[in-house]
């Protein structure tokens, strides 16, 4: 099976596993009761005990049929938790994902139509497993690789073009937002800021792929819905996996929108820009923990760990819903992940599209989503 049934297209199902990011440790509520951090870290340990037993395969893949996309979420995940690059789980997931490195730089499987979804991921895992150097060689050479299936005027298509500064599925593919994000992911893991060239072409596609007109997007689908949203490209026509408006505008929905919100932060967007504050309303506005909102529970899982990473990277604790109801939207999203946790320590999505019907490539979304959402101790008077 292709990758690209792993991926949820629509968030695309990779997580967008988080570029540095993801070695970092998300913001905490100090006002977290014991009995959550007992919760919270019994159902990380049961996710643990699943993919040791039941999850990984004698090669150190998860869900290898779909090449090694699935193992380089579930390592990132992994090692977000704590475990180091030598812990036996991890260290025979790097060495299965070590051989997918290809002469061009690259790390996906052969024949791959999904080279940028795969290399971004990989990039991840291995920028976390990284110490004292030992990935520095594979990661600069998977970040030029990357680099150079990015859209621009290389490819014939200058910055007037909906297709500069995104990347697609692979070489020549067409581009949108959900590998794009990726691809930011993977950049800002490998050590480039906002001011990297490639850093810089990404933004101006991310911003297009907004509903929101602007001297940064003059889409002809900007002001045909222009809530704020995020859809999936522009470009070839544009599309929106929640579909089109009545006059053939591009809905917005949930997993696009948090990715869209994350990638502009990680391009250096201020959160004063009214980019970020349409992109922010909109989330006000669907603030939603049972679906993924305008695609129902499609990529649901894929949702969930995009939301905590964009959130956590716009730096706020609370969220303030639009009936003006103040969230605590870490400890909203743990509570929600922990009640969807299965009795075997794994979550699945009953939607299987985008292959969410796989417990590994979820559980690996979940405990993501998990790491932004860790508790800290109540604390007390002296």
């Amino acid at each position: 099976m292709s990758l690209r049934y792993v991926l949820p297209i629509c968030c695309c199902a990779f997580l967008a596993v988080a570029s540095t990011t993801l070695g970092q440790t998300a913001t905490e509520s100090s006002q977290t009761p014991p009995t959550d951090q007992k919760a919270y870290q019994q159902a990380v340990d049961r996710a643990l005990a699943f993919l040791q037993t039941k999850g990984q395969q004698p090669d150190g893949s998860y869900a290898g049929y779909a090449g090694p996309g699935v193992t380089a979420v579930v390592t990132t995940a992994i090692l977000r938790t704590g475990r180091t690059p030598d812990d036996p789980l991890v260290a025979k997931s790097l060495k299965y994902l070590e051989g997918f490195v290809q002469p061009d730089g690259g790390v996906y499987a052969p024949n791959s139509q999904v080279r940028n979804y795969e290399t971004s991921l990989a990039i991840l895992a291995f920028a976390e497993a990284n110490r004292k150097g030992r990935y520095d060689k594979l990661l600069a050479r998977a970040d030029r690789f990357l680099k150079g299936l990015q859209w621009d005027e290389k490819e014939g298509h200058g910055k007037e073009s909906y297709y500069y500064g995104g990347a697609g599925y692979g070489k020549h593919k067409r581009p949108d937002l959900s590998n794009t994000s990726f691809l930011l992911d993977a950049l800002r893991a490998a050590g480039n800021g906002p001011d990297d060239e490639a850093v810089k072409r990404a933004l101006v596609f991310t911003s297009r792929c907004q509903n929101l007109e602007s001297t940064h997007n003059t889409t002809r689908f900007a002001a045909k819905n222009p809530d704020g949203g995020f859809y999936y490209t522009p470009a070839a026509g544009g599309t929106s996996q929640a579909g089109n408006t009545p006059d053939g505008g591009l809905r917005s929905y949930g997993s696009m929108t948090y990715a869209g919100l994350k990638s502009m932060i990680y391009a250096g967007v201020k959160k004063d820009d009214p980019r970020v504050k349409a992109a922010l309303a909109w989330i006000q506005k669907h603030y939603d923990l049972t679906t993924n909102p305008g695609m129902g529970d499609a990529g649901l899982y894929y949702y969930y760990h995009t939301m905590a990473k964009a959130l956590d990277a716009a730096g706020d604790d609370t969220l303030t819903d639009a009936k003006g109801a103040k969230h605590d939207w870490r400890a909203d999203l743990r509570t929600e992940l922990i009640r969807r946790q299965q009795p075997d320590g794994s979550w699945v999505n009953k939607n299987s599209r985008w292959l969410e019907g796989d417990p590994s490539l979820v559980t690996g979304y979940a405990l993501l989503a998990l790491t932004y959402c860790r508790p800290v101790a109540t604390k007390t008077k002296p």
